[in-house]
């Protein structure tokens, strides 16, 4: 079997040389033949040129549209990474748009409430100490706010505290650097007040809860649901005229008062230093604030 393998490859290779020979030889002969013809008739030449142009057109057609796909596809593709970075970049620019926008309606806010408290401390008489509300230093029976301000700022025991809306208490302890502020709805807090419309004077009594008692008024006092109150000045611990709140409802156990001011948002208040003769002494007990004004009463 293998003998008559080797002579079968023995013929098939000479004429496998042949045929390749051949070939060249053909192709060299055919293009002589198209050359001479060109030379010798040139519309010949030009209708096998037309006839293949018009044979390959559609094939030449067919096979481009892959190609104008795939370059389209490639083109897409950049685009859609171009967009991806450019969206990641609008994203990185929004994010500190927003910060920066954070920051300056902080800054609005806070210098909105400065103006606010400003307004409210148009006498010249009172020297504002401006101080940051830090933490409620109270507890379940006491009402008291804690401030960054103390005795080095010039905070001292029984000065008022206002906030933009009206009066929020007074100072009941003061530090170095810190003081404690008795709210109006506390229980030892008592302020000399008077009814802005009719005159009448009283004592803003606080009991724990959310709104304060008005009490000893005069028997012929006229109070309506409505009507604002307003510190009375008496004793010369707080200056007049500073708002406080409007009554809020009439009933057999009292007189309940509204403040204007809201102690559970507070960020910035003002200390009034009402360095009046009857101006509490650094000493004095808090405690004695109320007494004093019932006194004067």
């Amino acid at each position: 079997m293998a003998p008559r393998q080797g002579k079968v490859f023995k013929l098939a290779w000479p004429l496998k040389t042949i045929i390749q020979r051949s070939a060249f030889l053909a192709l060299i002969s055919l293009a002589i033949a198209l050359l001479f013809i060109g030379k010798a008739n040139i519309g010949v030449v030009e209708k096998m040129r037309t006839s293949a142009t018009d044979f390959l057109a559609p094939i030449l057609a067919t096979i481009s549209e892959p190609v104008d796909a795939f370059h389209k596809g490639v083109a897409r593709v950049q685009k859609f990474t171009s967009l991806i970075e450019e969206n990641e970049r609008l994203r990185e620019e929004n994010a500190r748009l927003l910060k920066w926008q954070a920051a300056g309606r902080t800054l609005e806010q806070e210098n909105e409430n400065f103006r606010q408290l400003l307004n409210a401390l148009s006498d010249p008489l009172v020297l504002p100490i401006t101080a940051r509300v830090v933490g409620d230093a109270g507890g379940p029976f006491v009402r008291t706010l804690l401030l960054n301000s103390g005795r080095r700022d010039g905070v001292r025991v029984g000065q008022a505290v206002v906030a933009p809306l009206g009066l929020v208490g007074r100072i009941a302890d003061v530090g170095e650097r810190s003081a404690r502020v008795l709210l109006l709805t506390d229980l030892n807090s008592r302020i000399p007040v008077v009814m802005e419309k009719s005159r009448h004077k009283g004592i803003l009594i606080g009991d724990n809860s959310s709104m304060p008692l008005l009490d000893f008024l005069p028997t012929n006092a006229k109070v309506a649901p409505g009507d604002r109150v307003v510190t009375s000045g008496d004793g010369g611990m707080l200056p007049a005229g500073r708002p406080i709140g409007f009554v809020s409802s009439i009933s057999d156990r009292g007189i309940r008062v509204q403040a204007f001011a809201d102690w559970t948002r507070l960020e910035y208040v003002s200390v009034l230093r009402y360095d009046l003769p009857g101006m509490s002494s650094p000493d004095m007990n808090p405690g004695d604030l109320g007494e004093s004004r019932l006194d004067a009463k």
